[in-house]
């Protein structure tokens, strides 16, 4: 006889379910609690075998930490919110609920189907009331503790929908749902202050079972950096500073130009605009920049970008003039949204310098490049052709030939006062002297926060889905500065597990923690 496998797995799963065998006691002080969490699939259609891939692995370890007697919560749940459900359920001709909570419902076939030992119990479905009325009520937190704050930022607009788009929702320049081009507009939106805890999660990283490479990846995308602030002069235009950070500020004597970021407020700046002659050129290059993600432009490998004809900045180290560039590589999110290139001794600026310079001003981009700081060891390095021919050139000769850019630290020339000293020994003496300020911020950006429960089609329709889910009203109370009503926040009886690690989404599950421990400890 035949094994049926579909008839005795069946069976098995039925059996295993009237066993509740893989709910978590979350009150057992007995054996150690472990949380391990799976990504939720988005119900906008039915599970692939991408979702059997990502669960087999996790849920193997979680079978594997109860077998050594852990007490394993081990949730599954719909991340229901957003435009990937809409957007299937407009093009399918159905209302957005009902095909999302069909979607939820076969979804719940197939996992079963896949016998994970997911805890069924802590089912998260992130467009119920009973979830999203503990993410408004996170926030309110946030803002009591005044870790939400507003302030205007650089969004990708929809002039269509009227509604900002996140990076994936954007596809060649234009809106996912409705073809349009998308514009960039500056709007007040909410930010978390997960910069405030930079070092916090530093120091978080250490306890965590990790493997290193991991942690050091956490670490470069936390990013704290030991650097200083340096404002240079716009020449000719009263009170207009280009504030930049630095963690080399004992270049500052190789700065030849600056670089703007294309979202950078400068150039939204009536008075600065009218400094330049190119203003046409500029706002071109600045639309272009917006069909590119963040992402892209840090990975672009080619650099391009703009020349601001008719203006220019004053290094504050040798108060020389020096040209002004808009570039896409140059990110708003990070430091102030402006660099001081030293093409020198950065490698990003020696590319700029040899390409976008090269072609912007007709120069060579040798003038650009002035040495400021000496290697202490000559360096050989294989060079080349050379190199085939089984001959080797010295890395010196090649750094004061301005032929390869200088990354480390050195003896100083060229700069002033300073020249013969060890470049890091004196690097706080030159930023008081250029009369900068030092400080240490991390890269990781404010998260831009929407009180979760409002989804884009609050937005799109606020009318029809105030009629169809009135519950929602209650989100708009903290963006006026309003704490929920008494009747309308959720009582906190201990049952923490319903406030999973998703519930700021867009974040990492380590800063949550972090944040939460700091509400905990009254901070």
């Amino acid at each position: 006889m035949a094994y049926d496998h579909t008839d005795i797995e069946k069976k098995a799963r039925e059996k295993w379910a009237g066993l509740d065998l893989y709910s978590t006691d979350l009150l057992d002080a007995s054996r150690e609690l472990y949380y391990l969490l799976v990504e939720f699939p988005y119900p906008s259609g039915d599970l692939h075998i991408g979702h059997w891939y990502a669960f087999a692995v996790t849920d193997i370890y979680a079978r594997l930490l109860r077998a050594r007697g852990k007490n394993v919560l081990f949730p599954i749940g719909f991340d229901a919110f957003g435009l990937p459900a809409e957007n299937a359920a407009i093009k399918n001709g159905v209302d957005p609920k009902e095909w999302t909570y069909t979607n939820m419902e076969r979804m719940r076939e197939q996992l079963a189907t896949m016998g994970a030992s997911f805890d069924w119990s802590k089912e998260v479905v992130t467009c119920d009331p009973e979830y999203y009325h503990w993410t408004q009520w996170l926030f309110v937190k946030l803002f009591e503790h005044k870790l939400a704050e507003r302030k205007e930022a650089a969004v990708k607009w929809c002039p269509k929908d009227q509604t900002v788009l996140a990076n994936e929702q954007v596809q060649d320049g234009c809106c996912e749902r409705c073809g349009t081009p998308i514009e960039e507009k500056w709007l007040t939106q909410w930010f978390f202050k997960i910069t405030d805890y930079a070092e916090r999660l530093l120091d978080g990283l250490e306890t965590l079972p990790w493997r290193n490479e991991i942690k050091d990846a956490q670490r470069a995308w936390i990013g704290k950096s030991e650097g200083a602030k340096l404002k240079f002069k716009v020449q000719g235009v009263s009170d207009k500073e280009i504030e930049v950070f630095t963690t080399r500020p004992d270049t500052v004597f190789g700065a030849t130009y600056v670089v703007l970021a294309p979202e950078h407020p400068l150039l939204s700046d009536v008075g600065f605009t009218k400094s330049y002659m190119n203003g046409e050129e500029v706002e071109k290059y600045v639309k272009a920049t917006t069909k590119k993600t963040e992402r892209e432009r840090s990975e672009n490998k080619e650099k391009t970008g703009v020349k601001l004809e008719g203006v220019v900045a004053i290094n504050p180290a040798t108060k020389e003039e020096i040209p002004i560039f808009i570039a896409d590589y140059v990110l708003a999110s990070y430091g102030t949204g402006a660099v001081m290139a030293v093409p020198a001794h950065d490698e990003r600026d020696f590319e700029f310098a040899q390409t976008v310079i090269a072609s912007e001003t007709r120069s060579d981009p040798q003038s650009f490049i002035k040495l400021v700081v000496e290697p202490d060891l000559v360096v050989v390095k294989s060079w080349g052709r050379e190199w085939i021919n089984g001959k080797e050139i010295s890395l010196l000769d090649e750094i004061r030939a301005g032929r390869y850019p200088y990354t480390g630290n050195g003896t100083l020339v060229n700069s002033g006062e300073f020249t013969g000293r060890n470049s890091e020994e004196v690097k706080w003496d030159i930023v008081k002297a250029a009369g900068g300020e030092k400080t240490s911020p991390a890269r990781l950006a404010r998260e831009s926060a929407e009180i979760l429960g409002m989804s884009h089609s609050y937005r799109l329709y606020p009318r029809r889905e105030a009629a169809r889910h009135p519950a929602r009203a209650s989100a708009v109370a903290p963006a006026d500065g309003c704490g929920l009503s008494a009747e309308g926040r959720p009582a906190f009886g201990g049952h923490s597990f319903k406030i999973t690690t998703r519930v700021i989404q867009g974040t990492q599950r380590a800063r949550d923690q972090n944040i939460r421990r700091g509400l905990d400890a009254g901070v």
